[in-house]
């Protein structure tokens, strides 16, 4: 029975999440590997950080997200995106001081 305030949902839900960012984490490893653009392998490794913290809230029986450290390794998992996504954008190193992917003027 839950008592008033108590934010445990459940393993089912947050166990649901685990394969799905394994596989995507996998999926942007394939892309990473034939193209070896950095911006995949950021995005792979956000996911596996992601489905591991996961799995260790289901495994660990700590379901509930007021643990400072699970909110850690998400901004670490978050972080590894915007750095992609920085990454991929800023202005190349060869010259011409345009980001990748600008048009010319």
């Amino acid at each position: 029975m839950r008592k008033e305030g108590d934010t445990h949902h459940g393993k089912l839900p947050v166990g649901r999440y685990c394969p799905g960012l394994t596989g995507g984490g996998s999926i942007f490893f394939r892309f990473w590997w034939k193209t070896r653009d950095r911006f995949f392998l950021y995005f792979a490794a956000s996911f596996w950080l992601e489905a591991v913290n996961r799995s260790y809230m289901v495994w660990a029986g700590e379901i509930s997200e007021e643990f400072p450290v699970y909110y850690g390794i998400r901004l670490i998992s978050y972080g590894l995106i915007l750095l992609a996504i920085w990454d991929k954008n800023r202005p190349s190193r060869s010259g011409g001081g345009k980001a990748v992917g600008q048009p010319e003027d």
